[in-house]
């Protein structure tokens, strides 16, 4: 779309670009497609973009992809989207606000790709909500004013740096890719645009640390940012020893610290005694026939090498109120199906522990969950597709907060039994393969709020 093109559509739908929505519509064409070309689509990807105004990027996505949903909190806009793509079944559109707009639903349309022109008032909010870990999207290209994403780009030592450069650089290596001059826009803002290039951080690429707690300390410390950063620490471990410990000084400032020393902060003060341990490789199990009879005692890495059959449970947590039920993605340090998603709560049966015990131990240890009252589903065959292990499935009723170990679980998230269905039949991949087995037999049970 040209510059008469924009401003034809907002006489149209009687739009006048307002200031506190941060409404500076792209008017060049040539900037716009290059932009787009950033993103890399493919005709396998699904396309979400948050803000799209009046089309100028999304005419340029729409034939690319295999399907376009479209964000746009001002309703004349969302209107103006629903009219001009209303014979296109693959471009949906939504009127809402990007900073809280659901993104769970995009898990099952991946591979996901994030575009957005975003107002400079509600980016942090829009990317917090988008592209927090575990998010869908796979790369995402924002332009945004040339200022806020420099506080993105810094590091240490930068006037610019703080905790935004932290939440983003968390999970994702930012690039700038171009400066977007004011005449490249309608009304024209008074300063610069950058555009920026997002792709996730390598997996294994940092040691397994809590993101969420991470993110409560760097609260706590950017608050007082001038300030020495121990007095906003828990008491324990000793600060003399974590600073020696991570190389800082004992009066380190919270902007003095880089991604790794918080990550290495973050580690030492977690509490959850599971947060560096993503199995062990000398746990002993039972060893048992198909009829679930015990043979023996082995380790945890003699029955995986040879494949012996052995016991596990998995637990299943529905909400009370929503009837969502927790998903789990596993860590990407797990020796079998790291980095995919699995029941609320799994794991193996001690030798000698029962069915009922496993569930209530790992129910504790990988959800933190202590009250959650257990029924027992059914119990699984032993077949390639549990992993050669009988399973005792359970399923439990919580809407409390969860805790778990960052060295097994990356984060846990609900989802509605639809949701899931969907997602599991488009793409079953994305789950470890026992996790079918157990949906399929708990699936029947649950009643969904409508």
């Amino acid at each position: 779309m040209n510059a008469t093109q924009i401003h034809e559509v907002l006489n149209k739908f009687d739009v006048s670009p307002s200031k506190s929505l941060g409404q500076n519509f792209l008017i060049d064409e040539n900037i716009a497609k290059w932009i787009v070309s950033q993103l890399e689509i493919t005709a396998d990807d699904c396309v979400v973009e948050v803000g799209p105004g009046t089309g100028a990027l999304t005419e340029h996505m729409a034939p690319l992809c295999r399907k376009l949903i479209l964000v746009e909190f001002d309703a004349r806009l969302a209107e103006y989207q629903k009219n001009r793509w209303a014979n296109t079944p693959h471009v949906e559109v939504h009127h809402a606000d990007g900073a809280t707009w659901d993104p769970r639903q995009l898990f099952a349309e991946q591979p996901v790709k994030f575009m957005g022109n975003l107002p400079y008032s509600a980016g942090g909010a829009i990317l917090a909500n988008f592209l927090t870990s575990p998010c869908a999207c796979s790369r995402a290209v924002v332009m945004l004013q040339k200022e806020f994403i420099d506080r993105i780009l810094a590091t240490p030592g930068d006037d610019a740096y703080g905790l935004l450069s932290l939440r983003i650089q968390m999970d994702w290596v930012p690039k700038a890719l171009k400066t977007v001059p004011p005449e490249a826009f309608s009304p024209r803002p008074k300063i610069d645009s950058t555009v920026m290039l997002l792709t996730p951080r390598p997996a294994k690429e940092l040691p397994p640390y809590d993101h969420r707690y991470m993110d409560e300390l760097m609260r706590r410390c950017f608050s007082q940012r001038r300030k020495q950063m121990h007095k906003q620490l828990p008491k324990e471990p000793d600060w003399k020893e974590v600073a020696t410990a991570i190389g800082i000084p004992v009066t380190a400032r919270p902007e003095e610290l880089g991604l790794e020393q918080w990550v290495a902060l973050t580690r030492a003060y977690d509490p959850n005694p599971l947060a560096t341990i993503a199995q062990n490789e000398d746990e002993i199990f039972d060893v048992v026939d198909e009829q679930d009879n015990v043979l023996k005692q082995a380790s945890r890495k003699e029955v995986h090498e040879q494949k012996l059959i052995h016991r596990a449970v998995h637990v299943l947590v529905f909400s009370k109120k929503t009837h969502d039920c927790l998903l789990q993605k596993r860590s990407a340090y797990k020796d079998k199906h790291p980095g995919v998603w699995d029941s609320s709560a799994a794991g193996h049966l001690d030798a000698g522990e029962t069915y009922e015990e496993a569930a209530i131990r790992e129910l504790r240890e990988e959800l933190g969950i202590e009250d959650a009252k257990l029924i027992h589903v059914c119990n699984l065959p032993p077949s390639e597709a549990t992993g050669w292990e009988h399973v005792g499935l359970y399923a439990a009723l919580h809407d409390g907060k969860v805790h778990f170990p960052a060295a097994e679980i990356e984060g846990v998230i609900p989802f509605s039994p639809t949701l899931i269905d969907k997602w599991l039949q488009r793409r079953p991949e994305d789950f470890a393969s026992s996790f079918s087995q157990c949906w399929k037999a708990v699936r029947p049970m649950i009643i969904e709020n409508k």
